[in-house]
């Protein structure tokens, strides 16, 4: 009894060893090519109801229900309503690194205007109280899709890896607060904090094409409220007003020469007015304008010019109106994601080797980072080294015509954009499941 005692420890013993070795890359992504061709007709259904149901940030009970129990189906620990409507699903597979692999759950208060079969009709009212379309224009539908089929390929290979999968479903990336919401309800002091975490976003590249960014990968981002205050007259007595919407439109101009004149023509820096909202009727001068900006950059000494000029020049129009001072109120930001170097230099070579020369992309530290941003940053910033890697979603031969046509192809928040998720959520798949498995045996 006592040798077969031993014998069985020796055995456990080599199979924990036998898990911690490096993977096969290539023979790895056989694996998951089989799993994913097995488990397709259930991800693809997941894919066009969550596409047909979509839920605004923070508002997300049908989609977070139903990754919930996708997860507990596959044997996950899982806790929901964390951060809100978050979830934090838990795998336990013996002693190991912690990975963290995380999609996002909300939509975007907008039409859909692809034309497809399954497209979302759906309106709700928006926190505005108004009533808004809502749709999937985003990808988040296709990052859910391929968080799900990572979970499941990576189950189904657990055999080879040890450690524990922490797969999160965030709330409200559009507004970027949902994972500052998570981490504040205690995301990893109730939960393990992650040694490494991967995410990925859907875009208009090449399907099939996937490209890791060294170093700054996205922008920062600053939402901005400017309140004019004027005096409200008559439309034909115009000098008894002290007019908003005047200041406004000064503003919306001159606050483009904080860009053209104040920053360095080298260094990255958007400043969009994305929504002016004044009066009612043509005949009656209101008392306010509210105007809504989106500030983007990738460096702090940028990031605070274009705050600072915002300021300064919205106080600038009052002045010059005789008005009163506007309110500027900075509603919500981001900092830019940034990849690890190390992280990110290893999935390059093991999606690589997996099979990849032609489609994997390697941009270097010294280029420029996506425009876009993403507020994965703050598991970044709570000390979770990461990799965020962007996913091709566009037919090359679609590109090819749209570009021939002198046309562009439709882009994230796009009402037309559609990527072929038949190739981008395998695509999703094949990189999370290979990198986290990188991590895992190494």
């Amino acid at each position: 009894m006592t040798r077969f005692i031993l014998g069985l420890l020796s055995c456990c013993a080599l199979s924990t060893a036998a898990a911690a070795q490096p993977i096969d890359p290539a023979a790895a992504r056989v694996e998951i090519d089989a799993q994913i061709a097995k488990t397709w007709p259930q991800l693809e259904a997941l894919y066009k109801d969550i596409h047909q149901h979509p839920e605004l940030g923070m508002h997300e009970q049908r989609t977070a229900a139903l990754l919930a129990a996708k997860m507990r189906t596959l044997g996950f620990m899982v806790t929901e309503k964390v951060g809100g409507t978050g979830v934090v699903a838990i795998f336990k597979n013996g002693d190991g690194p912690v990975v963290m692999v995380r999609t996002e759950l909300d939509g975007l208060p907008m039409e859909e205007k692809t034309g497809l079969p399954y497209a979302s009709r759906v309106q709700t009212l928006g926190d505005d109280g108004k009533q808004t379309f809502v749709a999937m224009s985003c990808g988040h539908d296709n990052h859910m899709a391929w968080w799900l089929g990572s979970a499941q390929a990576l189950l189904a290979m657990k055999a080879r890896w040890h450690g524990t999968l922490m797969f999160v479903a965030q709330p409200a990336e559009e507004l970027v607060k949902g994972a500052k919401a998570m981490i504040d309800d205690g995301l990893f002091t109730r939960f393990a904090k992650p040694d490494i975490g991967f995410a990925a976003h859907v875009g208009n590249g090449p399907a099939g094409e996937v490209v890791i960014k060294d170093g700054v990968a996205t922008s920062n981002s600053d939402s901005v409220e400017v309140i004019f205050h004027g005096r409200g007259a008559h439309g034909s007595m115009p000098a008894a007003s002290i007019d908003p919407i005047v200041m406004g439109a000064h503003f919306v101009s001159d606050v483009q020469t904080v860009i053209s004149r104040q920053k360095d023509p080298n260094a990255f820096g958007v400043v969009t007015v994305g929504s002016f909202q004044a009066g009612s009727v043509g005949n009656i001068i209101p008392d306010t304008a509210d105007l809504k900006l989106s500030l983007r950059s990738y460096t702090p000494e940028v990031r605070k010019l274009l705050l600072d000029g915002v300021k300064r020049t919205a106080d600038a129009a009052a002045a010059m109106a005789l008005a009163p001072a506007p309110e500027v109120n900075w509603l919500h930001g981001t900092t830019s994601v940034v990849n690890d170097h190390a992280l990110s230099s290893k999935a390059f070579d093991a999606l690589t080797a997996a099979g990849g020369s032609d489609t994997i992309v390697w941009q270097p530290a010294t280029a420029p980072g996506w425009t876009a941003s993403e507020d994965y940053s703050a598991f970044i910033e709570a000390g979770v080294p990461s990799v965020y890697f962007s996913i091709g979603g566009y037919d090359p031969a679609v590109i090819a015509k749209d570009t021939a046509n002198h046309l562009p192809v439709p882009s994230n928040h796009s009402p037309f954009f559609a990527p072929d998720y038949t190739r981008a959520i395998p695509t999703g798949i094949r990189t999370l499941s290979l990198a986290t498995l990188t991590a895992l045996t190494r």
